[in-house]
């Protein structure tokens, strides 16, 4: 009889320093969570998040005190730049220790992160705790006006598989007025999010319009819309008193025909130039978009990161609301994410 190879196994029993020995492994592989936590003070968004939350002064000690607003807020901001569901968020060990929860008995469960995410979008505070966020960017001598980016990117939902009538209401505006038979199923159906195609695709769901920095390629500003909005719609919308008289925006051939409502407000569109049928693009109008494209495609390299390194423009939610929420959340994300990066490569941009 052959005998078996004496192959290495698993050891039943786990170390008594197992979690230092962990985290000392994933800190010499270049923990990034290590990192963040060094770079970033969460503290700053504890104002917006107290005032938002409205949690009210515990009149005796009974019952379980809440969970710290900033502490929550750590958790929903590993849950976006990883792209994890709630289950997944409260079943990570290796996230403990940059939240600050000590055992297993402090870690919030699923539908505790659902409702504090739920409570922040009811206020309003993801677009609060964006301009929080921008204003620390501020002070460290990141808003620079050399230069933006502005460009769109499809924010994907759960395609909704309803009926061509049930569709065509949806269409008017009239969709609140369906399913009012079956509430739990109404609950479920998503009535702002809305179909499109592009470049033979078709995709569900929403749009993130983003306004980045040139240099930085920090994210300035953004807007969401339904996916059936052109980016052209949003274009100049994202031009605000933070910008620059005179400063250069940078856009695809989708913003062709918007120049005047740049210039209306003061400031210099470079547009990539659009060919026709029977009109095609000359050498030197191809080459004149190439050398845009050099400078425009940085704003690819901040949706790229999204959707690669933080699971994808994706938003499983119901709603226009919850989808804005989830668009905020997502750019104040990568913003924290990018800062690390500038902290890490570009260090000399820090000027404060």
């Amino acid at each position: 009889m052959k005998k078996s190879p004496n192959y290495r196994r698993n050891q039943t029993g786990s170390s008594l320093f197992e979690n230092a020995q962990t985290l000392e492994a994933l800190s010499k592989q270049g923990n990034p969570l290590e990192f963040i936590s060094k770079m970033i003070d969460f503290e700053i968004f504890r104002p917006i998040l107290e005032s938002k939350l409205q949690i009210a002064e515990r009149k005796s000690n009974a019952g379980r005190r809440p969970i710290d607003p900033v502490l929550m807020f750590k958790v929903m901001f590993v849950q976006r730049l990883y792209g994890l569901s709630d289950e997944q968020a409260e079943d990570r060990t290796s996230f403990r220790d940059f939240i600050g929860i000590c055992t297993v008995d402090d870690v919030p469960d699923a539908r505790t992160i659902w409702k504090y995410r739920e409570e922040l979008t009811r206020c309003g505070a993801y677009d609060e705790l964006f301009k929080q966020f921008y204003a620390h960017l501020q002070s460290l001598g990141l808003i620079v006006n050399e230069g933006k980016i502005i460009d769109a990117s499809f924010v994907v939902s759960p395609r909704q598989r309803n009926t061509r009538d049930e569709n065509q209401t949806i269409k008017k505006g009239e969709g609140d007025s369906l399913w009012n038979d079956n509430p739990h199923k109404k609950c479920h159906k998503d009535i702002d999010a809305r179909w499109t195609k592009k470049g033979g695709d078709t995709f569900y769901g929403y749009k993130n319009h983003a306004k980045v920095c040139r240099k930085t390629k920090l994210i300035m500003g953004y807007d969401t819309t339904l996916a059936s909005v052109h980016d052209s719609k949003r274009g100049a919308e994202l031009v605000d008193d933070n910008d620059a008289v005179g400063e250069i925006f940078w856009l695809d051939a989708g913003y062709v025909g918007t120049e005047e409502s740049f210039v209306s407000k003061s400031v210099t569109p470079v547009i990539c130039e659009k060919g026709f049928r029977g009109r095609p693009l000359n050498e030197e109008q191809k080459q004149n978009n190439r050398s845009k494209s050099k400078i425009r495609c940085r704003v690819e390299h901040v949706f790229g990161f999204i959707e690669r390194s933080m699971g994808g423009l994706v938003f499983r939610g119901i709603g226009i609301v919850r989808a804005k929420a989830n668009v905020a959340m997502t750019n104040l994300t990568y913003n924290i994410a990018r800062l690390t990066q500038i902290y890490r490569y570009h260090k000399e941009w820090i000027t404060a």
